[in-house]
């Protein structure tokens, strides 16, 4: 008989996980996927186009609060946790709900997920959404096409409008995230490398993406999301970790995942981080996988316009999912206001409408800071109208993105950028020589 199965996530993991191991196999009835973390997601359905002959009316998608009616009514065998960012208390509670309501729960690894690519594959990953990803997944890109090597960057998956139409997608300029109304939060990651001349690629079918890939690109660069590990089976692991959430590469699944089979662990922002976390940091790292290189690194922050923020009471407004599931309480626009002499950091709180209102309801730690949250027209337009709303005399802005492209501002506005530097040895270039 065939097992039926639920498959627990968040748009990313879930459908990559349901792609190479489920979809085709006889064995398995996929009856649910469940959705958490990324809003309008449930009540959606995983189409008939890309889950395959097996599914020809497609899998529903639900919400993840309906976990244990769901096990019973749809009398699932298996549960499968996917998604990332989450504690390990978590995930157990997760498992013992599943247990309790009669189900197996699995959590799958990287021998049945991960795909071999036919070039030479970086994954650069993270111990938590916010340590520094993007910075160093664009430091490595400038080694590899200083040595006159062509990249392509395969970003983790952010599949939030038509997954048909996203099944794979290509960016090269800035019409592409346009063309295929890229919300705030895929042009965070997608716009920086755009901006450095390297083509991105990302959607729903990893597979058919990495094909697409390979045909264009001597290298491979695997972007990750959150803090789960690569699609793709690496050529060379690089893990970046955040002493400012020192421990978390324990107690953050599956942060230990990827420090276990690093080849390169990069220890961020030692620059702002205190020697003694720095040092914990590194104690972790090297007790769970001793044959790690481990590089230090700063990430210096850059403002366009110090006026913006000098004497003035501003609005602080930081990359969305780092405040949110990331569990940061600050990021380079609180430092840089900070650092720069701000009179006030506005608190955007008592401003907040509708779905904004309602992310200060989810992740109440995240303070006086404005998450740039735009995971669909409709939160960019409630993006907009708090905006408007707060009383403040500068803006600053801490995403990786020209926001200015999306949403208008009354007031003068300075963006915080920020790259990776190495510190002492060994460096990225050092340890990707050979490579």
């Amino acid at each position: 008989m065939k097992q039926r199965v639920i498959i627990m996530g968040a748009a990313g993991r879930d459908f990559h996980n349901f792609n190479v191991h489920f979809r085709d196999d006889p064995q398995y009835e996929v009856v649910a996927f469940t959705a958490t973390q990324i809003p309008d997601i449930a009540g959606r359905m995983y189409p008939p186009e890309l889950a395959g002959r097996l599914y020809p009316d497609g899998i529903p998608i639900e919400h993840e609060d309906d976990l244990e009616r769901l096990i019973r009514e749809k009398k699932a065998d298996l549960v499968v946790f996917a998604y990332s960012d989450v504690t390990n208390q978590h995930v157990m509670e997760r498992s013992a709900l599943v247990n309790a309501a009669g189900a197996d729960f699995l959590l799958m690894g990287t021998g049945s997920t991960m795909i071999k690519s036919k070039r030479p594959l970086v994954s650069i990953t993270a111990v938590r959404t916010g340590s520094g990803k993007s910075q160093t997944t664009r430091r490595v890109c400038h080694i590899l096409k200083r040595r006159g090597r062509k990249v392509a960057v395969i970003r983790h998956p952010m599949p939030y409008g038509d997954l048909v139409k996203q099944e794979w997608q290509r960016f090269e300029t800035y019409a592409d995230l346009d063309r295929h109304h890229c919300t705030i939060e895929e042009r965070e990651e997608y716009e920086p490398h755009i901006e450095s001349g390297t083509i991105v690629y990302a959607g729903v079918d990893y597979e058919k993406i990495l094909r697409k890939a390979e045909a264009e690109a001597d290298v491979v660069v695997w972007d990750g999301g959150n803090n789960d590990f690569s699609f793709y089976r690496p050529d060379l692991s690089i893990v970046v970790a955040d002493p400012h959430r020192a421990g978390h590469e324990l107690l953050y699944y599956p942060s230990a995942v990827n420090v276990r089979t690093a080849d390169v662990v990069v220890i961020n922002k030692v620059d702002t981080a205190c020697l003694e976390d720095i040092h914990f940091v590194r104690e972790n790292v090297s007790a769970l996988n001793p044959r790690a290189w481990i590089v230090e690194a700063a990430s210096p922050i850059l403002v366009d316009d110090l006026a913006v923020i000098r004497g003035r009471r501003v609005l602080v407004i930081e990359d969305g999912p780092t405040l949110t599931h990331g569990g940061m309480e600050y990021g380079a626009g609180t430092i840089a206001a900070r650092r720069y002499g701000a009179r006030e950091i506005v608190d955007p709180r008592p401003y907040a409408v509708d779905s904004i209102a309602a992310t200060y309801e989810t992740y109440p730690k995240i303070g006086r800071l404005l998450p740039a949250m735009g995971y669909g027209k409709e939160q960019i337009r409630d993006l907009q109208k708090t905006v408007d709303a707060v009383e403040c005399e500068g803006i600053v802005i801490g995403t990786p993105i020209d926001l200015c492209r999306l949403v208008s501002f009354r007031v003068p506005v300075t963006r915080v950028r920020y790259e990776l530097q190495e510190i002492g040895s060994p460096t990225l270039e050092e340890l990707l020589k050979d490579f």
